[in-house]
């Protein structure tokens, strides 16, 4: 299953181009879902369909995180009995910031387990928020898991029958095994949908329209997208104007949206196309508007790779270990490494993301780093206390 991922700078006309991909696919001969938290004018509601290979989803966020806390006050009701609390009802939750994303990673979950791809899709295209919010959102399903191990460890659970006898020894009360459980059906659900983000046939399709404030904001993104391992399978170029035009106001609005272009060739090319679509002079009404912005919004082929594992190893001979990751558009001023333990902690500008070590390089100290042509290397020296001495 092909999975595309769509973000940009707001305003920029993501999710027309999410459902111009989507009908393109579609149109292609591929059975296409298209999901979304906006609604597209050109196409029809939930369920409905545009064409007879395309299904449409419309994420609801507030139902979806009102459904997630009343089944959480259902769960934990004998504590908040115990505390005296007061039920809060349905008809008075109202959705907190980030419960977008949060419903969207559920939506997403629903995909990889298969309960939204039972008509065979072979194309799933994803409209995501904004690029700031959707650079939190792919990163979040490996957050909550680490927060999940670090709060909750599977080896420290205790049975079920010496809880009792911990709590009165400890003098404070054991987690639930309710608890235990939820945390465990979290991470299987958070590592599925971690695993259908890194998967190899997945990429993420920016759009934006050509601007000084929108390049800056690809160029970050760049580097952010490739620290957590996800590859750009185009660029697209949202409004262009037409060339050659007579009226000289549109002539020069044209000109520099071409320099702009040139700059975005230049700073993505040979591997990332920069596609264009047309500007229609009003928003899309209708499916035949979408169809006009193709083929340039067609899904595509993934080229195989290693998303979610683009790093390496280099030995040098000498017994130091190189282990590379390509950081396109990072600056050497912005790079933090911190090791912890069997972590290595990886800021770049305002990018995080922790990465537990394989095996062989957390028997070893870090000696250095540097970051060339693109690519950061981060040099292991093996620990003599912990390698096995050889005659």
């Amino acid at each position: 299953m092909r999975t595309v991922l769509v973000t940009g700078p707001g305003g920029a006309g993501r999710t027309t181009v999410a459902a111009a991909t989507a009908l393109a696919s579609a149109r292609g001969g591929r059975r296409t879902l298209l999901i979304s938290s906006d609604s597209v004018p050109a196409l029809p509601a939930d369920g409905g369909s545009a064409d007879e290979r395309l299904s449409v989803v419309r994420v609801d966020s507030a139902a979806h995180f009102r459904a997630e806390l009343l089944e959480l006050q259902e769960r934990a009701s004998g504590v908040l009995d115990l505390l005296g609390a007061n039920r809060l009802d349905a008809e008075e939750l109202t959705e907190l910031p980030g419960a977008t994303q949060l419903a969207l990673t559920h939506t997403l979950l629903r995909v990889a387990e298969g309960d939204l791809s039972q008509q065979g899709h072979e194309v799933v295209v994803v409209d995501l928020p904004p690029l700031a919010d959707a650079l939190a959102l792919l990163a979040l399903p490996g957050q909550l898991r680490r927060y999940l191990r670090r709060l909750l460890p599977r080896e420290r659970q205790a049975a079920r029958a010496l809880r009792p006898v911990l709590a009165q020894l400890a003098g404070v009360p054991m987690p639930a095994q309710w608890l235990y459980e939820t945390a465990a059906r979290k991470d299987a659900g958070l590592a599925a949908v971690e695993a259908l983000i890194q998967d190899g046939a997945t990429t993420v399709r920016l759009v934006a329209e050509p601007g000084r404030a929108a390049g800056e904001a690809l160029s970050a993104a760049r580097t952010a997208l490739a620290l957590h391992g996800l590859r750009v399978d185009s660029v697209v170029a949202t409004r262009i104007l037409p060339r050659h035009s007579a009226d000289p106001w549109f002539a020069d609005l044209a000109a520099a949206q071409d320099k702009c272009l040139d700059r975005w060739r230049q700073d993505w090319a040979p591997k990332t196309p920069v596609r264009e679509t047309v500007h229609l002079g009003r928003e899309p009404r209708t499916a035949e508007d979408l169809a006009q912005l193709a083929p340039d919004c067609e899904p595509g082929h993934r080229e195989p790779g290693h998303a979610g594992n683009p790093w390496w190893t280099e030995d040098s001979g000498d017994g130091v270990i190189s282990w590379c990751l390509p950081l396109p558009g990072a600056a050497k001023e912005d790079l933090r490494l911190v090791r912890r333990g069997d972590e290595l902690f990886l800021t770049a500008g305002p990018f995080h993301r922790v990465v537990r070590l394989e095996s062989a390089l957390r028997r070893c100290t870090v000696s250095g780093a540097a970051l060339t042509d693109g690519v950061l290397r981060v040099r292991f020296t093996p620990d003599p206390a912990l390698w096995p001495r050889t005659q």
